[in-house]
């Protein structure tokens, strides 16, 4: 996944991110005047999307977990040979797990529990 660099500087009464044209150029949804959101999902990191007509908005986008599929999908064009099928044996094991088990997309996790 190619990188670009910039600097943060000021524009009229604004602070401003000044990119790369680069990146302007391999993604053109990026034009100027455009409108983006910008998410800190981490310390020192953020997410810049395009928003508005461009790019409608889904419900409930959960910025991490796109970025994350964007970089498996980025993985999966540039290493086709990585992706492998789950074997019988993972499947039953995975079954025999969850036998029983009731869940709701709605259902939330309880607040003690981490990853």
């Amino acid at each position: 996944m190619p990188t670009f660099s910039g600097s943060i500087t000021t524009t009229g009464g604004s602070e401003a991110i000044r990119l790369d044209k680069a990146l302007f150029r391999l993604h053109p949804e990026f034009r100027q005047k455009a409108k983006v959101r910008a998410q800190v999902i981490a310390p020192g990191q953020a997410l810049i999307s395009v928003i508005g007509e461009a790019a409608p908005e889904p419900e409930e986008d959960d910025p991490v977990v796109g970025a994350f599929l964007a970089l498996l999908e980025n993985d999966m064009k540039t290493h086709p040979n990585r992706i492998a099928g789950i074997s019988k044996r993972l499947i039953a094991r995975a079954t025999r797990l969850t036998r029983g088990r009731k869940v709701s997309d709605r259902e939330r996790l309880p607040e003690n529990v981490s990853f």
